[in-house]
Formats: C-alpha cells, sequence, structure tokens
C-alpha cells in the first residue's frame, strides 16, 4: 500500500485495487463541501471561455501530440489518454473529484492545476449535486415506511459515490430515517475497479469512528453493459420483491456517453422493473459553447446532447424531468415514469 500523506481530522481514506490510500469523498466534511453561487458560476465560465487555449487551433493529431508531451508526468492526463475516444473510468474520474487539496504524493503540479480548473470543479458539483437530489427524494418514502428497504441502483457507477454521499446527507440530516433500515447500494458497471474501491470506502465510513458505523449498507458490484438492458430486469426484481425503495443513478455515465437507443431501453427497463416509483436521476452533456470549446481539447467520448434534446428522448421511454440543476459542462437531472 502507497500511504496517503496529510491526512486531515476527520476524513476517512480507503485503498484502491492498486494499492493507493485515497481520501474518501465525503460532501458532508468541509475538505470536499462546496458552495458556488449561480454569479460565481457565471464568473468562472466566463473566465474559461475568456482564456487562451493556444494550442486549440492546431491540427487535431498535432495537438494530441504536443498534449501527451506537455502532460507526460500528470496522474490525471493519463486517465484522460486512456478515455480517448471513450468513457474516463471511475478511478480517473475519481481523481479529479478529490481537488487540488486532496491530492497526494502521486500528483505533480501540474495535476494540482488541472484539479483546480473548472472542468475538475464541475466534476465535484456533479456528485454533490447528484448526491443531494438522491437524499430529498428518498427521503418521503423513507419516512412513510420506516421498515421498507432502500435500494441504490447505480448505472455505470464507478466507486458509486453519488449514493454513498446521499446516505451521508441522510445520516446528517436525517439519521432516523436510516435507523434499522436496511439499505444496498448496487452498482451495475463492466469496470471492476471502481466498484472495488466503493465497496472499501463504504467499510471505512461503517467503522466504528465514521458517519455511517450505525448504518446496515452493503455494496455489491454486478457486471454489466448498458447496451444489454435486460440484465437490469435482475436487479431489479430482487429489489421489487423486498418492496425496497428504489433510486436509479448514473452520474458521468450512461446519459453522457449512451446512445439515444441504451438510453430508451435502460429507461424503459428501470420503469418495468421498478414500478412508477422509482426515481432516476443522472447527468446530461450539455450543448453549448463552453462544452463545444472543451471538446477542442479533450477526446473523451461525452455526447452533448442539451436539455432540451435529453427531454424528448426521456419522453419516448415515458420519462419525464421533474428537475434541473444547471452546471458547466453537463445539467444534473431528476427523472420519474409519467404517470
Amino acid at each position: 500500500m502507497i500511504p496517503e500523506t496529510n491526512q486531515q481530522p476527520g476524513v476517512h481514506y480507503a485503498v484502491t485495487a492498486d494499492g493507493i490510500e485515497l481520501p474518501i469523498i465525503d460532501i458532508t466534511h468541509p475538505a470536499f463541501a462546496l458552495a458556488v453561487s449561480d454569479n460565481d458560476q457565471r464568473g468562472l465560465i466566463d473566465q474559461f471561455m475568456r482564456t487562451d487555449q493556444p494550442l486549440a487551433k492546431l491540427p487535431r493529431f498535432l495537438r494530441r501530440w504536443l498534449l501527451r508531451i506537455i502532460l507526460r508526468d500528470s496522474v490525471l492526463a493519463q486517465g484522460l489518454r486512456r478515455a480517448e475516444g471513450a468513457v474516463l473510468g471511475g478511478m480517473s474520474t475519481y481523481l479529479f473529484k478529490l481537488g487540488p487539496e486532496n491530492l497526494g504524493s502521486y500528483a505533480k503540479p501540474i495535476d494540482h492545476r488541472i484539479a483546480a480548473a473548472l472542468p475538475a470543479l464541475a466534476m465535484r458539483l456533479r456528485v454533490q449535486d447528484m448526491a443531494s437530489l438522491l437524499a430529498d427524494t428518498v427521503l418521503p418514502a423513507l419516512q412513510a415506511n420506516p421498515r421498507r428497504p432502500l435500494h441504490f441502483i447505480n448505472i455505470a457507477g464507478g466507486p458509486a459515490l453519488d449514493s454513498i454521499n446521499a446516505l451521508l446527507l441522510l445520516q446528517r440530516d436525517h439519521p432516523d430515517s436510516l435507523a434499522e433500515r436496511p439499505v444496498m447500494i448496487e452498482v451495475l458497471d463492466p469496470d471492476r475497479a471502481g466498484p472495488t474501491f466503493g465497496a472499501r470506502a463504504l467499510a471505512a465510513l461503517q467503522a466504528a469512528d465514521a458517519p455511517l458505523h450505525d448504518v446496515r449498507a452493503s455494496f455489491r458490484a454486478v457486471s454489466y453493459d448498458w447496451t444489454r438492458p435486460d440484465d437490469l430486469a435482475l436487479v431489479l426484481a430482487a429489489a421489487r420483491a423486498g418492496n425496497a425503495v428504489i433510486a436509479g443513478s448514473s452520474e458521468g455515465g450512461l446519459f453522457e456517453y449512451g446512445t439515444e437507443d441504451a438510453i430508451v431501453a435502460n429507461l424503459q427497463a428501470l420503469h418495468r422493473g421498478g414500478g412508477d416509483s422509482v426515481i432516476m436521476a443522472g447527468s446530461v452533456t450539455r450543448a453549448d459553447a463552453p462544452i463545444q470549446r472543451l471538446h477542442q481539447t479533450s477526446s473523451v467520448a461525452t455526447i452533448p446532447r442539451g436539455l432540451d434534446a435529453f427531454r424528448t428522448l426521456v419522453g419516448r421511454a415515458g420519462w419525464s424531468v421533474m428537475r434541473a440543476i444547471e452546471r458547466p459542462f453537463s445539467d444534473h437531472v431528476l427523472l420519474a415514469p409519467v404517470p
């Protein structure tokens, strides 16, 4: 194990599949909580749009070659390179969400600069928004019936930090809602590294001195290909059989990278298997000037649909957007089946 340096009081740690000790993102802790006003956000976006990107006008092949040289020592950039034309992996995304102050000795000066930039801040806001949407939405059902299990179904969730942080919010603000209640976090992801870390993070947060020590939560990983949503039916059947409150989510996953057919098919499977009370939270890549500018220097394969097109798309699956939080590069949405 490679230990993390400068451990902070009240921050808990878990070890990755590669043996790296990382702080566990806990948005109820000052080290990770963010407070960004609408004015602050507009200012950050304006600054991002005004900042020169000297390589943006170069041919794509030359720009990629130069960026490889400039960023060859960056841990964060290595994750981006592995995701060229594909999905940014769960643990690579996790490092972006730590913030510059929480990076360890493995990070180079360029990593701290990347982690302080707007794209990384947007990822940190994304997990915070998603956790809040999940916690706020399941709370009434939990309060209405203290015996019903709570079942998170996290599609392409990696370490499932949105689900874990929803529990942290509920435990901080409404601890009675989780008292003696069975909780399952089920992560549907083809990758193993992210869920492995997520399971260890949950266990660390359930230790005697940790914020979830009284919460009866379990973590399960399921290998999943979102182009074959029939496999989702088995997961939902188990949750439905236990009369669980079912909360689906996909932070930085299905709605940002998936095809229209994959999104519709997964939402239809969620509705069939979860019933009318199931909810779904997710992030949707915007289709505005900032995301176009970001894509000039990033080859991660997010699909810039925009919220209007996304509303139409989910309507085909029998869902509607109940709430949307506008953030840089993505909107964070709460969906519910159409009655």
